[in-house]
């Protein structure tokens, strides 16, 4: 789909982002790109925003770790440095939660369609089929969002953490400081390691859907 975007993108836009969802996809269709497309496309960059903010995740980390291993030098920059990753790590987390956002938002209005077209059918056994079909990918889908929205709380407790100890930084710009910021790295550490099992989980089950979705 990602093709299609420039071509798509003025009609798209003629309907505004925030004005109503049922024209704003009519005005897709009306291009050829339907809201499976759409759906797929949103699901690909919730994967990739997933993958950015594992990325950022994991340099805050190391960034946390390195400060507490600060000696001598200018603790500002130290300090700095750490609100960076955390700014970071906080609009990374933003835009995740905006993704998935998204993708309920088309993938609702296309269970809608798809439910209302079965009593379109004439032919009962093509009506199972596709009903059998409907149910099969609302399971596969649910799952795979359950596993992004997990992802979203696991990324609350690392960001509050992280937060708290760049507050604390920004008024104790001290070596003591810096000693009694110890004891949070093994917090943070565990926070991240299961945020990462959670983020590798929900990107495989993206992936799963997306293949699924293809063929």
């Amino acid at each position: 789909m990602r093709s299609l975007i420039p071509v798509a993108m003025t009609l798209a836009l003629s309907v505004g982002l925030s004005g109503c969802q049922s024209a704003y996809y009519a005005a897709w269709e009306k291009v050829g790109v339907e809201k499976r497309e759409i759906l797929v496309d949103r699901v690909e960059d919730a994967r990739d925003s997933q993958q950015e903010a594992e990325e950022q995740f994991t340099s805050a980390l190391e960034e946390f770790s390195a400060l507490l291993q600060f000696d001598g030098g200018e603790l500002e920059e130290a300090y700095e440095a750490l609100n960076d990753k955390y700014e970071a790590s906080k609009k990374a987390a933003d835009d995740v939660t905006n993704r998935i956002d998204k993708i309920e938002s088309v993938a609702e209005a296309l269970f809608d369609e798809w439910e209302t077209e079965l009593e379109q059918y004439s032919n009962a056994s093509l009506k199972r089929t596709s009903q059998q079909k409907l149910s099969e990918t609302r399971l596969k889908y649910n799952k795979m969002v359950r596993a992004m929205r997990r992802v979203e709380s696991s990324m609350q407790p690392v960001l509050s953490t992280l937060q708290d100890n760049v507050l604390f930084l920004k008024h104790n710009l001290n070596a003591s400081a810096i000693g009694a910021l110890q004891g949070e790295l093994g917090t943070i550490e565990k926070d991240v390691k299961s945020l990462l099992k959670d983020m590798q989980t929900a990107i495989s089950q993206s992936n799963a859907f997306i293949a699924d979705m293809a063929g």
